[in-house]
């Protein structure tokens, strides 16, 4: 890499990191805690790339972002934060930053578009008309998440965000599919304009479609659970899509299952499929981001305390049980749980045996399996890795896929057989079929908490 790059973050860790890495890399660095300073360097013309924190001790990073469009607009500007919100990568999308990763991020994928910046640095960024942002902050939206498909969802809201095309949201019941198609209309051009969601029942007279468009004028209409709907109200959904004028909405529409799959077995119209899927958003289920649960959680305490709840937080083993509960419900399941708890536990520290009266005694596996007992571990495997090229769309995932990938399924393989033999870590070895020493080691690398616990039977 060649050029300067200016960093901004008040943890002197991550300066120090960064500022090694890029150095390393060929390139000057001007690292610095202060937005003031910051915006002094640029106000100097230094600087082909600048990498900012959103919080700061002296400002935000995204209310910088207009004043240095304003002053060089050709200046790419890469957003960092830890506060992993849905807003906060609509807000980066609006600040027209050049990219946005999240706390903690990759190493090696901030180089590479660091890099792809340096590369388009004489290219000014093609700027959109920016929206204001809605008073509702991240608190009352509760499509939070920490997790990488999480992360790519909120990027790829970002990106469809202020455009024309037919958006197709697809996830399990309760993941927040509507929430996101609501962000998404709240935060365009379109958000002074109605709103409308509509089901096969509004459509099912001859003269619905007409009486949709008359409520919906111009703004975004929202085809609850496509999948649902009959072929001969399908073809009118088609044909309502083909009209033309001035005063045309923008088409989203929700699906628990996969759409394509649905065309080929019939219950979706093919030429329905094409119109609607100019851009598809497939919303994780909770089971695919357990590292969010905590993080739900603790929002959903949060809320309920504003609301009048007491005061309320998981014990170590209540959250675990959580943590191992399959959630076929999802978020929704989630959120009700949690509410109820913060109503119902005896203390401020939710305990386990009250987690267990909410839930069940047994965690719920059955939706884990999914493709059924009969399917194949390499099967169900490979089903997850292709999800994980998915979710980054048309750019390769960081470098160093093989080692992330093992640690992500050694780690679990040997909590579970420790916990099968009760913590002996000489007989856990054994039941691997590695050495007691690698095992150590490996619990050691992987930081993985050792706790004698029932032997499964």
């Amino acid at each position: 890499m060649d050029g300067t790059v200016l960093v901004a973050d008040d943890d002197r860790t991550i300066r120090t990191v960064l500022t090694q890495a890029l150095t390393r890399a060929g390139c000057k660095v001007h690292a610095t805690s202060s937005l003031t300073t910051l915006m002094r360097w640029v106000g100097e013309g230094k600087g082909d790339v600048v990498i900012s924190d959103v919080v700061m001790p002296d400002g935000n990073g995204l209310e910088m972002l207009p004043k240095i469009h304003q002053d060089r607009p050709e200046l790419p500007v890469i957003v960092i934060s830890a506060q992993n919100t849905i807003m906060t990568a609509i807000q980066a999308a609006e600040a027209e930053a050049y990219d946005y990763l999240p706390k903690p991020f990759d190493l090696p994928d901030l180089m590479k578009r660091t890099a792809k910046a340096l590369d388009n640095r004489n290219r000014a960024p093609a700027r959109e008309d920016s929206a204001t942002i809605g008073a509702d902050g991240p608190d009352e939206l509760p499509l939070v998440g920490r997790t990488p498909a999480m992360q790519a969802l909120y990027r790829l809201v970002a990106k469809v965000m202020n455009t024309d095309l037919p958006v197709l949201i697809s996830g399990e019941s309760g993941t927040g599919k509507s929430l996101i198609a609501r962000a998404i209309h709240d935060f365009s051009d379109r958000r002074t304009l109605p709103f409308v969601t509509v089901t096969g029942g509004d459509l099912s007279e001859l003269e619905g479609p007409s009486k949709v468009l008359a409520r919906v004028k111009g703004g975004t209409l929202l085809i609850d659970e496509i999948t649902d709907i009959p072929d001969e109200i399908q073809a009118r959904i088609v044909r309502m899509m083909d009209i033309p004028g001035e005063h045309v909405p923008r088409f989203m529409a929700t699906s628990q299952g996969d759409l394509a799959q649905a065309m080929d077995e019939g219950h979706v119209r093919q030429d329905l499929y094409y119109r609607l899927s100019g851009a598809t958003i497939n919303v994780p289920s909770l089971r695919e981001r357990v590292e969010d649960i905590a993080l739900l959680t603790d929002h959903f305490l949060a809320r309920a305390e504003r609301e009048g709840a007491p005061k309320r937080w998981l014990s170590e083993e209540a959250s675990e049980l959580f943590r191992a509960y399959s959630w076929p419900g999802n978020v929704r399941q989630l959120e009700n749980s949690v509410r109820r708890l913060s109503l119902t536990s005896r203390a401020e520290e939710i305990s386990r045996s009250e987690v267990e009266a909410v839930l069940g005694n047994q965690p719920d596996t059955g939706p884990i399996l999914r493709g059924g007992d009969s399917e194949k571990l390499g099967t169900s495997v490979a089903r997850h890795l292709r999800r994980y090229f998915d979710l980054h769309g048309n750019m390769l995932p960081p470098p160093g896929l093989y080692a992330r990938i093992l640690k992500e399924v050694e780690a679990p393989l040997i909590e579970i057989a420790l916990e099968a033999t009760g913590g002996n870590q000489a007989k856990c070895a054994d039941l691997l079929g590695i050495n007691r020493n690698t095992l150590r080691k490996k619990i050691t690398d992987l930081d993985i908490r050792v706790t004698r616990r029932r032997k499964l039977m």
